[in-house]
Formats: structure tokens, C-alpha cells, sequence
């Protein structure tokens, strides 16, 4: 999508064409960048995924089409299209899809 991220303001946009799949590929796509916080779409090919990892904020995962395993602290989450999961600060998490997978994520800056 060609859109910058300062052309979505105001305007409706369907979240699902916030990112495209791509063959063998993770994208994002940043959608809000404030001190506050930020939102950005991932869209993951089958296989692909994030590797474990944490963040030092709380983080807001909202399922938009497919299914993918989240462990967080190493308890295994399913998150598919309409799903909300919220992952604590600085506790390790990872993303696995199961199929292809999109999703929206909200970080809370404090």
C-alpha cells in the first residue's frame, strides 16, 4: 500500500490492506509513531515469524486474519482474526504463525 501512515488520518481505511503477504517474508508497517506509543501491522507468510525476544513496554496484540501461537513466558497463546492478547513488559515473547497471519500491534510507552 502506497499510503503514508499521515494519509490515514481521518480517512477510513480497511485494516487488512494496512500490509501484504510476501513470499517468505515478515512486513510491518508502522501506522502510528508517537512518544506515547506506536501501531504497526505485521503481515507473516505460513513458517515465518519472530524469534523470542521482549520488549521493555506492554504490548496490545489484535488478531486481523489468520492464526498464530504466541508464547509468552512460555505459556502458548492462540491468537486468530478478531482476538485481543496482552503481553506484559520485558517478559519474553514470540510469534509463530500457523497460517498465513495478520496482526496489529499497539505498544504503550510509559
Amino acid at each position: 500500500m502506497s499510503l503514508d501512515p499521515t494519509e490515514l488520518i481521518g480517512n477510513v481505511t480497511e485494516i487488512k490492506s494496512l500490509t501484504d503477504y510476501q513470499k517468505g517474508s515478515v512486513v510491518s508497517r508502522m501506522v502510528v509513531n508517537k512518544k506515547a506509543g506506536t501501531v504497526t501491522a505485521f503481515a507473516f507468510e505460513a513458517g515465518e515469524g519472530l524469534s523470542e525476544h521482549s520488549a521493555p513496554f506492554d504490548a496490545l496484540v489484535i488478531g486481523i486474519e489468520g492464526e498464530a501461537e504466541l508464547p509468552i513466558g512460555g505459556v502458548s497463546h492462540t491468537v486468530r482474526e478478531g482476538d485481543i492478547l496482552i503481553m506484559p513488559a520485558n517478559v519474553p515473547h514470540a510469534v509463530h504463525p500457523v497460517t498465513r497471519f495478520k496482526m496489529m500491534l499497539v505498544l504503550i510507552h510509559e
